[in-house]
């Protein structure tokens, strides 16, 4: 080759379709982190520091709680009472208060309405009061013969629930199961536990019932007749 031939070298690389890259400048220091130490801290206080706050801050949320939750059974209390003494107040559970009257039961020997001397025939249901007893007992008989407890009887009253005057008959089952009440009122005295005894009920039909027949009754009878030979009420 000609040495007039070789092209004279640049003064500079060239730069053309070369991509331009700009250094970043260095940082004036680096600082590395450093790892916290496994071993034992030599200083107790820096430790015992943060699990104090952590005990102190889980017992104020402890007492916290018990307050709210003291004030949510102190509100649940107040707002009981009060409606029990509203309730109380509004008379909603008495029958006067709902323009009724109400009923009045007798499981208790009364001032014998039976006039004496006994044994008496002819006695009406209307005149029976509890402690009565009866010979040849039939509970749908116009009449019964009134006698001595202490003598021979099938039955005894033991129980009478009267409805007020004023009151609208009921229906049949609703004085039964009123008669039934009355039975399950009644307590009595040692004296039953000497007899086989049943429980009968009586309770007014709605024609006795337009008559002014109020009265529902229970009796303690006995099932093979005129055994009973004492008061089976205490």
């Amino acid at each position: 080759m000609n040495p007039q031939d070789v092209p004279p070298k640049p003064a500079s690389p060239p730069t053309a379709g070369i991509p331009r890259v700009d250094a970043a400048p260095a940082p004036a220091s680096v600082t590395w982190p450093q790892h916290a130490e496994t071993g034992p801290s030599t200083s107790g206080a820096s430790e015992s520091a943060p699990s104090g706050a952590t005990a102190s801050h889980r017992a104020h949320r402890a007492k916290a709680l018990w307050k709210a939750l003291f004030a949510v059974v102190l509100i649940a209390v107040v707002g009981g009472l009060v409606w029990l003494a509203l309730w109380l107040n509004s008379g909603a559970a008495s029958p006067e208060a709902q323009g009724g009257q109400a009923g009045v039961l007798e499981t208790t020997p009364t001032p014998r309405a039976t006039p004496l001397p006994l044994p008496r025939e002819g006695v009406k249901p209307a005149d029976y009061a509890v402690g009565d007893c009866f010979k040849d007992f039939d509970p749908e008989s116009l009449a019964s013969t009134a006698v001595p407890c202490d003598t021979g009887h099938s039955a005894q009253l033991v129980g009478v629930f009267r409805y007020p005057a004023g009151e609208r008959y009921p229906g049949a089952e609703t004085l039964k199961a009123k008669a039934l009440e009355i039975c399950q009122a009644t307590r009595l005295g040692p004296a039953a536990n000497n007899f086989q005894l049943n429980y009968q009920r009586s309770f007014p039909s709605s024609t006795s019932w337009d008559a002014g027949d109020r009265r529902a009754d229970c009796y303690v009878t006995a099932p093979n007749g005129n055994v009973i030979n004492a008061s089976v009420l205490p």
